[in-house]
């Protein structure tokens, strides 16, 4: 199971010095990915947790992290389909792939706030039928030109679409937890990302689930990825990815049994570090103390 890690997007540790810091960190240390997630607001009617408070745009600060290394894959995990269209996205998504030389993984996601739905104003409902066209429609506008695609819910008119991503086209993963949705991930995805609320220590059902669908739809379950957003907080011991360090480099060898094919650390969710009013100085010393105690078993 490789190993990856969540880019300082959230609260006072997500500025461009500590993106940097962390971002070639973790390149240099060998890790195999760096990740970002979207939250476009949170409604007063609807309080959330710090972590959603205040975040970086998904896509932009990929872009920054782009330029400031050389080897390390870019994911997103995720960005909410609803909020854009294939062809803006997919002009979005090429971008990054272009300026990293390739090294874009697309995480998609179906969203789950009301009220940012009516902020971007798109339609809550057939969200599900929304994203296969969605995926079907992006795939197009990636691929050769002249692209056109007439779907139930996108269309792109016959029109070239340049540039094109370096990868023919960057793996898409997709989030849900939901039957239907990891059916999804079996049916036509690259992989799929799990969420911070997944129960980890059944996380192996949702593996086990997408590999039948993926078996069913004549796809080989072995070539998808199975992606843990692994939510860490170092400290006392509440449940999997907490507590010592031991106790975490435990919890993912159970990961890596369940079929997780990679976990990627993320501090964003711990309300000490993914928080407005937190100490980013602290922040960064605690990210880099974690790159630094599971860098050996890279």
């Amino acid at each position: 199971m490789e190993l990856g890690f969540g880019l300082p997007v959230s609260g006072s540790w997500a500025t461009p010095r500590n993106i940097r810091a962390i971002a070639t960190r973790a390149d240099e240390l060998g890790y195999a990915t760096l990740w970002t997630f979207q939250r476009l607001l949170v409604a007063e009617a609807v309080p959330l947790g710090p972590q959603y408070a205040s975040v970086l745009d998904p896509i932009a600060a990929l872009g920054f992290a782009a330029a400031v290394t050389d080897r390390i894959r870019l994911g997103t995990a995720v960005f909410n389909m609803p909020f854009s269209s294939p062809a803006l996205l997919g002009k979005q998504l090429a971008t990054v792939d272009v300026l990293s030389n390739g090294r874009l993984d697309a995480g998609l996601g179906l969203g789950w706030s009301e009220d940012e739905f009516v902020a971007v104003g798109s339609d809550y409902a057939q969200r599900g039928q929304r994203a296969e066209d969605f995926v079907a429609c992006l795939k197009q506008v990636w691929g050769a030109d002249p692209v056109e695609y007439d779907g139930p819910f996108y269309r792109v008119p016959k029109s070239s679409v340049l540039p094109k991503p370096v990868q023919s086209a960057p793996p898409i993963l997709l989030g849900g937890a939901a039957p239907a949705a990891l059916d999804r991930v079996g049916r036509i995805a690259d992989g799929w990302i799990s969420s911070s609320r997944t129960d980890l220590a059944a996380i192996g059902e949702a593996v086990t689930r997408i590999k039948s669908s993926a078996r069913d739809a004549g796809r080989d379950p072995e070539s998808l990825s199975y992606v843990c957003r692994g939510v860490v907080v170092v400290g006392e011991r509440k449940g999997p990815l907490s507590g010592s360090f031991d106790e975490i480099r435990g919890d993912l060898h159970e990961l890596a049994e369940q079929g997780l094919t990679e976990t990627f650390l993320d501090l964003n969710f711990d309300p000490a570090i993914g928080n407005p009013n937190a100490d980013p100085a602290e922040s960064v010393r605690r990210a880099n103390e974690l790159l630094d105690e599971f860098a050996s078993g890279l």
